[in-house]
């Protein structure tokens, strides 16, 4: 009993047609009690005909009511003039049918034939219940309405909601990953390198090459910390950063560093989280081409497929035990592990970040991200 109950307070609370059909079978159920007590009861004339009657015309005025229901649906799209106009004649129209009908009825239960004199009050208050029943289907349907137009304000005041705060939790994961980054790129070892190159090409007299080195830094560092990781930038744009990072490392390895990179025309507008790959091709920097006596090859590659924006980041690995590295794949450092959680944020479940050996001694990363297209600025938005 209980669980039917249950059932019963689901359907009435998601189908408004259910609630409809109660407070429409609920008025007519309502009109008979209310005729019982103060026609029946109250004149004391409580016969099998009387009683009838009143639950034939509950039936009557419940069928005709339906009609109404259909002809005031199909009504909807009139102006409100119309609709007036239109809805008094179908309620005098419809009220007039159920008099003469529930009136014959009562004649044929009781044989009372003079109740005809009578037609006119009879005719009346027909008119007042049907002016009630209107009254009460449009009172629900606005309600109904009201609450539909409610509950999709809230639902989109809870979805904006929830994409403030992710907007916000993207935020702080991109500040936190900005400073890992930061204190990841700063770090002595990379400054201690970068100096000493410095320093070897003075020593050899290479004052050309050591001052286009140092600058070089000065526009890397400038860019780590002038950039936004709040933001999207090109996948074009990105890289075009990464190669401040690369010139650096290509003045300190020489030959020893190969770059490759290929990214297909359309990849080259997709929007990425800023910083993104940097991080990924300093960990082949310090695990593969420094510790490997030939240097090694590092291929940055990025295609669209299926609305997706796929960036492979591969390297050659270093000259140590293979199943070493294999062993070291799921984790590979700070810097990775910032990147998944930026993109946990941004994209929830619609993405992924995996990185798989590559050949014998290297490591691949796959990014695959949702495909947005890079607009940009006309003079008009201007």
């Amino acid at each position: 009993m209980e669980s039917s109950l249950l059932n019963l307070r689901v359907a009435l609370e998601t189908n408004p047609k259910y609630r409809f059909w109660v407070w429409h079978i609920g008025f007519w159920l309502f009109l008979c009690i209310v005729g019982f007590f103060t026609l029946i009861l109250w004149y004391s004339e409580v016969t099998f005909a009387n009683v009838a009657h009143i639950i034939m015309q509950a039936v009557l005025g419940l069928f005709f009511s339906i009609l109404m229901q259909v002809a005031f649906e199909r009504m909807h799209t009139l102006s409100v003039i119309r609709l007036i106009f239109y809805g008094l004649v179908l309620v005098l129209f419809t009220s007039l049918c159920w008099t003469l009908m529930h009136m014959q009825i009562f004649v044929m239960l009781t044989g009372y034939a003079a109740v005809w004199n009578e037609f006119g009050g009879w005719y009346f208050s027909s008119i007042f219940v049907f002016l009630c029943w209107t009254g009460l289907f449009y009172g629900i349907r606005y309600y109904e309405l009201s609450e539909s137009e409610h509950k999709i304000m809230l639902e989109a005041e809870t979805k904006s909601r929830i994409e403030h705060l992710k907007r916000i939790s993207a935020q702080s994961e991109a500040a936190d990953a900005k400073l890992k980054m930061l204190r990841y790129q700063l770090n002595p070892h990379f400054l201690c390198n970068t100096l000493n190159a410095i320093n070897s090409l003075i020593e050899i007299g290479e004052s050309d090459k050591a001052q286009r080195v140092t600058v070089q830094l000065s526009e890397f560092l400038r860019y780590s910390l002038n950039s936004n990781p709040n933001l999207k930038t090109s996948l074009d744009e990105e890289v075009s950063a990464l190669n401040l990072y690369l010139r650096i490392e290509e003045t300190r390895f020489a030959e020893r560093l190969r770059v490759n990179i290929d990214i297909s025309d359309e990849a080259q507008e997709a929007l990425v989280p800023s910083l993104l790959l940097q991080p990924i091709i300093e960990n082949s920097m310090k695990h593969a081409v420094a510790k490997s006596v030939l240097g090694g090859e590092i291929d940055i590659k990025a295609h669209v497929e299926d609305e997706q924006l796929v960036i492979q980041l591969s390297d050659t690995g270093s000259d140590a035990n293979s199943d070493m590295v294999c062993d070291q794949v799921p984790s590979v450092g700070v810097g990775l592990k910032n990147i998944r959680q930026r993109l946990n944020v941004l994209y929830e479940d619609n993405h992924s970040l995996t990185s798989a050996p590559n050949g014998d001694r290297g490591l691949m990363t796959t990014i695959v991200i949702p495909y947005e297209r890079n607009q940009p600025v006309s003079k008009a938005q201007l």
